[in-house]
Formats: C-alpha cells, structure tokens, sequence
C-alpha cells in the first residue's frame, strides 16, 4: 500500500514504521545498526532502520515483517513457515530482523541465479541473543528451498564447505 507521512527530516526509518505507522514488528534494539533488530527490505536490499532517514525513502518500496506475507500467496510466507519448522523462535525479539534479513538474502541469490552457500549465509550478521544459531542457518535453508520449489529453480547448493565464523559463534 503507498503510504504518505509528514515527518520531522530527522525521524529514522524504524521510528517512521513504529511509532507513526503503528508497525511494531521491526525491532528497536540497539539504535545503532549493530544488532539487526530493525532490519527491513527497502528495494530489494535489507538495511537497518535505524540508520537511516524516512526522508530517504519516500519513493522506495519498505517491506515490514508484517507485510512479509503479502509478497506470497499463501498465510505465511515461505521463510516464516520455515522459522515454525525449525523452531527457531525463543524470546523472539531478534526474529523478524533475522527473517527479514534472510529473505533478503534468498532474494539476492535468486537474482544473481546461484546457489545460497555457508559463506552467504555468514553475510547475516544479526544478533540473537539466545544463541539459536544452528537453527537459523536451517531454516534459512529450508525457507530458500521452499522459495526455490515455488519459482521452479535450484538454490542450494551441495554444502561442502565447513561452517564459517558467521552465525556459528
């Protein structure tokens, strides 16, 4: 939906989305772009909310957690149902940071026509403070072969390689 604000030039994305829009899936966790908590899909490429302006996307298509869903057919989109599989979820804070982070990832693979390896997967630098790690690397996993058997094409590749220093901590 196209959404219009008027917005002091100083509010950040994720103070946009939680307070003005009433979104508050997008998490404000540190404020400084360390964690991954507000992590959105702003054109196709994940940011952090927090580290950027409104101002600065006024033309761009903001994708939230809570309009994840809507870019499928279907309740849930892939990647979330992914997430319920694996049981990823513990305290859940991190998750749609994490969620959003991976799609975005998937997205970025599919558009490049490789396969998602371990070391992309080392890309997602989000934080989850519970240490649910392993999981999230198999419900990235699974969530990008979900997409994958949707559009018809192959993205994982043979896991070869050992895990990297990524989300393995």
């Amino acid at each position: 939906r196209d959404v219009r604000l008027d917005l002091d030039p100083r509010v950040t994305l994720l103070d946009a989305l939680r307070e003005h829009l009433r979104l508050t899936g997008t998490k404000k966790g540190c404020d400084h772009g360390q964690c991954g908590a507000c992590t959105v899909i702003v054109d196709g490429r994940r940011i952090n909310a927090c580290l950027t302006l409104a101002v600065m996307h006024q033309d761009d298509e903001i994708t939230t957690i809570e309009g994840l869903a809507d870019t499928v057919d279907g309740d849930l989109h892939p990647m979330q149902e992914a997430w319920i599989e694996h049981d990823v979820a513990q305290c859940g804070y991190c998750q749609p940071g994490q969620i959003m982070a991976a799609v975005a990832l998937v997205r970025k693979v599919q558009r490049e026509g490789r396969a998602i390896t371990e070391a992309d997967l080392d890309t997602i630098r989000n934080v989850c403070r519970c240490g649910t790690y392993p999981r999230i690397r198999d419900a990235i996993k699974a969530g990008a072969q979900r997409l994958a058997a949707e559009l018809g094409i192959a993205l994982i590749a043979p896991d070869t390689s050992p895990r990297g220093a990524g989300l393995d901590r």
